[in-house]
């Protein structure tokens, strides 16, 4: 039982986490370096691509996508308003478009951007095959959409914590979501962060092949909203899984606070 992964759940998550999300998760979990990798995926080689971040969060990813995109073509999407209300605020996002919604019934008409990008999504996915579905349909024939997630934790109880929390798919399901969606050219790459030597990330790029809708959109209907009430069992999973995910923070505080002293002896 995974006990954050749902939509509802992580909405809150994000209600008390956004204020912390730049100076605590980011610089730990999802650095400057990782970013620059995974990004080397989706091929923004042009400034006119018509770009969306899905899942966008604060805009950490989507800094590095304007690096490379002008501001006027790229589109945040979260289905948090406290997240994008941070991102709002960052001077690198100016110009860029802000949108509320769901990665798995995306609010864009079909064949319309020419790269897709979420980074760190994914883990909240309650029907991963319907968000590559989505990503497939948006896309113009020849436009490349980029995933980032976890790998399961090699440790055993670091997997067990990490399974009660959110969703850390195999790479093989990856794979498999983006294959299944009707992408080709598929490309990888594993990302960390430097005080891991674990497997920890992927990034993982394919290119639609064809105009039109996703071969997988008939079976990968959404099966919950972000509107959905939270009951108390819900509520119970959001403070069970927050404490899970918790956890996590000072391991990682500790092992980056280790490899920056081996770096200097």
């Amino acid at each position: 039982m995974r006990l954050i992964q749902h939509k509802r759940e992580a909405f809150w998550f994000y209600r008390f986490l956004s204020p912390l999300y730049d100076a605590w998760v980011n610089p730990l979990f999802w650095t400057l370096d990782m970013r620059a990798e995974a990004l080397r995926l989706g091929r923004l080689d042009d400034r006119g691509l018509e770009t969306i971040d899905v899942g966008a969060g604060t805009g950490f990813a989507t800094e590095g996508i304007v690096a490379h995109v002008d501001p006027e073509n790229v589109t945040l999407l979260d289905q948090s308003p406290h997240q994008l209300s941070r991102a709002r605020r960052k001077p690198a996002l100016r110009g860029c478009s802000f949108v509320e919604g769901d990665a798995e019934a995306l609010p864009f008409g079909t064949d319309a951007f020419d790269r897709y990008v979420s980074c760190g999504s994914i883990e909240y996915w309650p029907e991963p095959q319907a968000a590559f579905a989505e990503a497939y349909r948006v896309l113009k024939p020849g436009g490349i959409a980029l995933m980032v997630g976890p790998l399961p934790p090699e440790r055993p109880l670091a997997r067990r914590l990490a399974d009660l929390w959110m969703l850390f798919p195999a790479e093989r399901e990856y794979r498999e979501w983006m294959e299944r969606a009707g992408f080709a050219q598929i490309e990888t790459v594993y990302v960390a962060p430097e005080w891991s030597a674990q497997q920890y990330g992927i990034a993982i790029a394919g290119r639609k092949p064809a105009a039109g809708a996703s071969p997988a959109a008939t079976a990968a209907a959404p099966r919950e909203s972000v509107q959905e009430p939270m009951t108390a069992r819900r509520w119970a999973r959001w403070v069970a899984g927050s404490a899970a995910g918790a956890v996590f923070v000072p391991v990682g505080a500790a092992a980056s606070l280790r490899a920056r002293l081996r770096s200097r002896r």
